[in-house]
């Protein structure tokens, strides 16, 4: 593991460190912030994953996120979306939606994409387990947030490690992938054609299996333009109708799927982990 880079932000330290994945036989980023409360005592992890085409660097840079964590004495990790390097196969038909930027948080099972996107592994068991050299860091204590692929991961992840996370949110989350033209596409190629390998990775399906009741912070533009056929959050919430699943869904008019959207609310949903992770600022 390498810093590659510090800032002083909000009286605590912005890092971003480079290291070789062995989940995704590849080198990878990932950004740190860390809090001034960690100089009294390790602080909570609240992992962030971002969307489509992003890397680790557009929430650090774009979603004001740190002045919130500071205050609230809250970690923020937030890891790239896909492995990375010219080794790493990216999408044939060279679309922003597949491949590289669109790890999709799962880990790959078909060929040529199993060799490296195993992004479940890299999330819950290896970055985890990398963070631990990192001193400030309270790796028993960690909750998970993200927007739209990474609202799906969120989401999905949370349903299928829920030891792990002791709270969860999204913006804009893909709610329901086996049933949206970004999810079938990913999921078939990752996946392959078993059903029953796409509704495992569905926070729709997962909500109906849950015996977790973890609940759910979800956050929705309405003016977001990928809403209805991407997006699809009136099928998050008759799934959690359905299954007696706790769930807010709040839907803000006129605002779009942009860092925007994401810095007006981004400091209740700190909140909203700060208070699960018992969080205590300095």
């Amino acid at each position: 593991m390498n810093l590659v880079s510090s800032n002083f932000c909000f009286a605590g330290e912005q890092r971003r460190y480079a290291h070789r994945s062995s989940a995704l036989d590849c080198e990878m980023h990932f950004s740190v912030y860390l809090p001034p409360a960690v100089r009294s005592g390790p602080a909570p992890v609240l992992f962030w994953l971002s969307g489509l085409t992003c890397t680790d660097e557009n929430f650090v840079t774009k979603a004001g996120a740190q002045r919130y964590a500071a205050e609230r004495g809250v970690a923020l990790v937030a890891p790239d979306t896909s492995p990375r390097g010219t080794d790493v196969p990216d999408d044939p038909d060279n679309d922003w939606d597949f491949g590289h930027g669109a790890g999709f948080y799962l880990d790959a099972t078909q060929s040529p994409w199993s060799s490296h996107y195993q992004m479940e592994t890299y999330i819950t068991a290896e970055l985890p387990e990398v963070l631990t050299g990192i001193q400030g860091l309270d790796g028993s204590r960690t909750s998970i947030m993200g927007h739209s692929m990474g609202g799906h991961g969120a989401l999905s992840l949370s349903f299928r490690h829920p030891s792990r996370y002791m709270s969860v949110s999204a913006f804009a989350p893909i709610c329901a992938p086996s049933q949206c033209p970004w999810g079938e596409k990913a999921f078939g190629r990752y996946l392959g054609d078993d059903p029953d390998a796409w509704r495992a990775h569905d926070t729709c399906a997962l909500i109906a299996e849950a015996s977790h009741r973890i609940p759910l912070l979800v956050d929705q533009g309405e003016g977001d333009p990928f809403i209805d056929r991407q997006l699809m959050p009136d099928q998050l919430r008759d799934a959690c109708t359905r299954h007696d699943h706790p769930l807010n869904l709040r839907l803000h008019p006129g605002y779009d799927h942009s860092y925007f959207f994401i810095a007006t609310f981004i400091g209740e949903h700190i909140a909203h982990h700060a208070a699960a992770l018992d969080a205590h600022p300095a």
